[in-house]
């Protein structure tokens, strides 16, 4: 598969992402069960950078590719926090859609516990994007377009597969991460918009629920051009022209998970959209989710430039990786 069809040109994007825009208020140390009319305490907290497409573009960003993002956000400080971390990392949000109605950006609210976590969101502006926000000419300057939780874009999500094929026609790869869906009914996805996607990420479990299927991994491979399943501390696969391919994930005391999958994404479409081949994709995958789980929140490793140059000096010898 041609990895993208533009002819390179000096300052152009490598990725077009669209997605959501929120922060992450993670709360840690409270306890499984969390009774009515009581005052709970956490042991400690942390607001940062949210949602998948933001930890994703964010990261990606310090990795060295060229992102744009194009999201809704409130007439809020919680959005202008959020858009400012995005420029930060060197990002151009010029495409970024404030709402006018009075609407908040929206925030997620994550309870982490031992080996699982609760989530809780408010969506706020990020229902609201929708196909007429977007400026397509600007998005199709870039050689990728990706879209991440695309369930809870729900009014861009009846054009979805409209605005995928767009992409495609105008030349450029494209991928999507599925994350859950809130309604758990896992429709208008297979049917009307894999036919434009080259590469899907997902979970074990969001793969079950979206091909509905016992052979999900063969019912989604006939789909798209590469199917990639983020396994957790089990590393990750991708299914590509009849081959799967396996590669574990690093052996670490974790942090923080949130935002380990997102980075994930962010390793091997770095990689990928570089020609590397998938085995090193999926390394590179693995060793970004690895550091991300070294620090609270999904972009904190990735903030501190002297711990992710160390974390990469000692995990990352590509010379001997690929296989």
């Amino acid at each position: 598969m041609d990895r993208h069809l533009h002819e390179d040109t000096p300052g152009q994007p490598d990725f077009a992402i669209v997605g959501e825009l929120n922060s992450d208020l993670i709360l840690y140390g409270l306890p499984r069960e969390l009774p009515e009319e009581r005052e709970i305490l956490a042991s400690g907290f942390s607001l940062t950078l949210g949602s998948s497409s933001a930890i994703l573009a964010h990261n990606l960003a310090l990795l060295g590719s060229k992102v744009t993002f194009t999201a809704k956000i409130g007439g809020d400080i919680l959005g202008d926090m959020c858009c400012e971390k995005l420029r930060a990392a060197d990002i151009d949000v010029s495409r970024v859609v404030r709402s006018t109605n009075g609407s908040s950006t929206g925030i997620t609210l994550i309870l982490p516990l031992v080996s699982t976590r609760r989530i809780l969101t408010y969506p706020g502006t990020m229902a609201e994007l929708g196909i007429g926000d977007l400026d397509l000419n600007y998005l199709s300057e870039a050689k990728h377009f990706h879209v991440s939780s695309p369930f809870l874009q729900t009014k861009l999500f009846p054009d979805l597969h409209t605005l995928f094929k767009e992409m495609k026609r105008r030349g450029l790869t494209t991928s999507m991460d599925t994350n859950d869906d809130p309604s758990d009914q896992w429709e208008g996805i297979v049917d009307r918009v894999l036919p434009y996607v080259d590469l899907l990420f997902c979970t074990e479990e969001e793969l079950v629920k979206l091909a509905k299927t016992d052979n999900a991994e063969d019912f989604i491979t006939k789909r798209v051009s590469a199917l990639i399943v983020k396994r957790g501390s089990r590393g990750a696969s991708v299914y590509s022209e009849g081959k799967r391919i396996d590669r574990s994930a690093l052996k670490l005391e974790v942090v923080d998970s949130v935002g380990a999958g997102d980075t994930f994404n962010a390793g091997f479409l770095h990689q990928w959209i570089r020609n590397e081949p998938l085995e090193r994709c999926l390394e590179y995958g693995n060793l970004t989710g690895g550091l991300s789980v070294t620090r609270p929140g999904g972009t904190e490793a990735f903030n501190d430039a002297a711990h992710r140059r160390s974390f990469f000096e000692r995990y990352w010898h590509p010379e001997t990786q690929v296989r």
